[in-house]
C-alpha cells in the first residue's frame, strides 16, 4: 500500500510520518501532484493558517489536486479546515477553501464559562458508528490546538464540545478529516489512522 503525507507550507507534517512509521508503514512525503494521485491512501495535514496556506496551494495546483482524488483521503488539522467551504481565518474575514466539506471553519469567541483560545489539550468527542471509530472505547480523549473550528453539518460525524460543540470528525465520499492530531493522541490515536488505513 502506497501512502502519501502532503508536502506543502505547513507545520506538524513530520510527526504523522512517525505515527505511520509506529504502525509500520513507510509513507512518502511530496508535494508531486502525480505521486500524490497515484497513492493508495493519501494524509493532508499540518499546522498553519489558512490564507496564506490556500495561496501556496493555488500556486502549486495542490488544489485541484487534493479536490480530485478518488482515494481515501485524510485531513488533519488546518487540512480538516482546508477541506471545508471557507474560513474567518484571513485578513478580509473570509477566504475560500477548497469545498470539498459544506462546512465553515469559524474563530472560536470565549465566553464567560471558557474564556481561554486557543483550545489546547485533551478533549472527548462524541462519534456515530462509523468504520473511523472501531474499537474505541465511550468517550475517546483526544488532542487538540486550535482557535478555529469546523460547525456541524451533513458531514459531521464526530463532534467536540469546547465553549460550544463543533465538528471533530467530517466525511464525505472518500474524503475524511479530523480536527484532533490523531498523531499526537497516543493509542487512540492510532486507532484511528489504522481504521482510515484500513477503509478500502
Amino acid at each position: 500500500m502506497k501512502v502519501v503525507i502532503v508536502k506543502y507550507n505547513a507545520g506538524n507534517i513530520f510527526s504523522v510520518d512517525y505515527a505511520m512509521r509506529r504502525l509500520g508503514v513507510e509513507a512518502e512525503i511530496t508535494g508531486d501532484l502525480e505521486r500524490i494521485q497515484s497513492a493508495d491512501k493519501v494524509i493532508f495535514p499540518g499546522v498553519g493558517e489558512a490564507e496564506t496556506t490556500m495561496k501556496y496551494l493555488k500556486e502549486h495546483r495542490l488544489d485541484e489536486v487534493i479536490k480530485g482524488l478518488k482515494q481515501p483521503t485524510l485531513g488533519i488539522c488546518i487540512g480538516m479546515q482546508l477541506m471545508c467551504k471557507y474560513s474567518e481565518e484571513a485578513v478580509s474575514g473570509r477566504v475560500d477553501c477548497l469545498g470539498i466539506f459544506d462546512e465553515a471553519v469559524r474563530l472560536f469567541i470565549p465566553n464567560e464559562q471558557v474564556n481561554k483560545v486557543p483550545h489546547m489539550g485533551w478533549n472527548t468527542i462524541e462519534t456515530v458508528n462509523h468504520p473511523l471509530f472501531k474499537g474505541l472505547p465511550e468517550d475517546p480523549y483526544f488532542y487538540y490546538v486550535h482557535s478555529y473550528y469546523a460547525t456541524m453539518g451533513e458531514n459531521t460525524i464526530a463532534t467536540t464540545d469546547y465553549i460550544h460543540p463543533y465538528s471533530a470528525v467530517l466525511h464525505k465520499d472518500n474524503f475524511y478529516a479530523t480536527q484532533f492530531h490523531p498523531e499526537k493522541s497516543g493509542e487512540l490515536g492510532e486507532i484511528i489512522l489504522k481504521n482510515f488505513l484500513d477503509i478500502c
